[in-house]
């Protein structure tokens, strides 16, 4: 089964839960894409060779405004991972109330085994192959994994050579072109809020608190250093090579510091090195995956031992897992919820472009605060008034959302 599907069998269950009966049609048309964009994206290497990659953007549903999603830049990146990625936006963007539909976009490549200047031509190429599609009020692409701010800066140059200056056409991009400051650290700390939330509601001590976190890229470092800040217990990291443990805490300070000096947790002191899935096995208060797609399935959903489950990646577990942990009484917050703080502040950043206007930290960080803890209100109370999961709670507030739009525009 491929993500897509993994995907849609979540939403076909969460039609259960809305609150209008839905017909066959209906169904049909959010659980397939309006639109499949596959490119051929050829560029000469440094070498001199020409090398050929596939790239896509899949644009899932516009009922509620433009596309919006990332691009990502790996090797995985085919066209069911992102058609799966771009639905998940779709139902994020719901949820969280703000007015864009779902895309996601894709180019199967390793992103570190290409040098600058191949990267930048391959962002030019990309986007030039797809600029038809795009515009500040039809699809606006962002970073997420592989890419960056510098690659939005590609992107909305490529643009720009055919359309003219338009600094709303992609987010996440340098502040310097007109990108919102707090959008680094955006997916991040909303996850912490979501945490923050969580030990409110249920009267928890964050210093009694300790949490595992699988990933120590742009979302898994953010989400370290302001929870450390916070005083929650960071028990363990991980990146892609290894992870370290130290059941008393770790210094996240010190850690980031030695990271960005040496690029590994190679050396660094009182720690415990392990593994990523004996990390993905701690016993913990927060288990937070922050890197890639399924990495908690049937084979490895019985060995989780945390009280909650934080889902920071997109879709970092199949459906077999999401029952295993049920079935385990561990609580499961959906990515639609938790990962929503960069798509919250790339709207902001969007609104900011459209009105050529600067927002300060403190009102983008209230900002996003005030969007995620109220979407969070909302999925905690219909999960606790119906008695059914996190998950199918805040899949149901985002079809709701869409159906009812389809509705008022005649799609239904």
């Amino acid at each position: 089964m491929n993500a897509y599907d993994e995907i849609n069998i979540k939403l076909l269950e969460a039609s259960k839960y809305i609150k209008n009966d839905v017909s066959d049609g209906t169904l049909e048309m959010i659980t397939t894409p309006w639109r499949e964009i596959v490119v051929s994206c050829p560029i000469k290497m440094d070498n001199g060779d020409t090398k050929v990659f596939s790239g896509y953007r899949i644009q899932h549903n516009a009922v509620r405004g433009p596309y919006k999603g990332g691009v990502r830049y790996h090797p995985d990146a085919d066209q069911n991972e992102v058609k799966a990625l771009s639905s998940l936006m779709t139902w994020k963007n719901a949820l969280v109330n703000i007015p864009f539909g779902g895309a996601k976009g894709g180019i199967q490549v390793s992103a570190g085994d290409l040098s600058k200047s191949e990267l930048h031509n391959l962002t030019k190429r990309y986007t030039l192959s797809i600029d038809k599609f795009l515009g500040p009020n039809t699809d606006i692409p962002a970073p997420d994994l592989g890419t960056n701010a510098q690659t939005m800066a590609w992107m909305m140059d490529a643009y720009g050579s055919i359309h003219g200056y338009t600094p709303a056409i992609v987010t996440g991009k340098p502040v310097e072109l007109g990108g919102s400051v707090g959008r680094d650290s955006a997916t991040g700390r909303g996850v912490v809020f979501v945490i923050d939330e969580i030990c409110s509601n249920l009267k928890l001590n964050p210093q009694e608190n300790s949490l595992a976190i699988q990933g120590f890229g742009q979302v898994g470092k953010w989400i370290a250093k302001i929870a450390y800040e916070k005083k929650y217990k960071i028990v363990a990291v991980s990146d892609v090579s290894n992870a370290i443990y130290n059941k008393n805490g770790i210094n996240v300070d010190e850690l980031v510091t030695h990271y960005e000096k040496d690029k590994s947790f190679a050396n660094f002191e009182n720690v415990d090195f392990i593994s990523n899935n004996e990390l993905l096995n701690l016993k913990c208060d927060f288990l937070v995956p922050a890197a890639i797609e399924r990495v908690i399935n049937k084979d490895n959903a019985d060995k989780v031992q945390c009280k909650f489950l934080i889902e920071a990646a997109n879709h970092p577990l199949t459906p077999e897992a999401d029952d295993i942990l049920e079935s385990k009484n561990i609580s499961v917050f959906p990515d639609t919820l938790v990962n929503s703080g960069g798509v919250i502040v790339s709207y902001f950043e969007w609104i900011q472009n459209l009105y050529q206007h600067h927002w300060e930290i403190e009102r983008v960080n209230s900002e996003l605060q005030k969007i995620i803890t109220k979407a969070f209100n909302e999925v905690y109370d219909k999960s606790h008034s119906e008695n059914i999961n996190y998950r199918l709670s805040a899949l149901s507030i985002g079809l709701d959302r869409v159906i009812h739009t389809a509705g008022l525009r005649g799609y239904i």
